[in-house]
């Protein structure tokens, strides 16, 4: 059932949006997945240092 509904909703968006979008459209999401990932790690790396530099006060 659920293999179905992806190729569905694969062909539906190669109606949308072409052939050649795609590869484009895959890029920026990549790219926004890998930032948000950079962003998060950056946050857990602030939270690390503040909690170390607390240490050794």
């Amino acid at each position: 059932m659920k293999g179905t509904e992806i190729i569905i909703i694969a062909i539906v968006i190669l109606l949308l949006f072409g052939g050649k979008k795609i590869p484009e459209l895959m890029k920026g999401l990549g790219k926004g997945v890998k930032s948000f990932k950079d962003g998060v790690n950056g946050i857990d790396d602030s939270d690390k240092n503040s909690s170390d530099s607390d240490k050794q006060k």
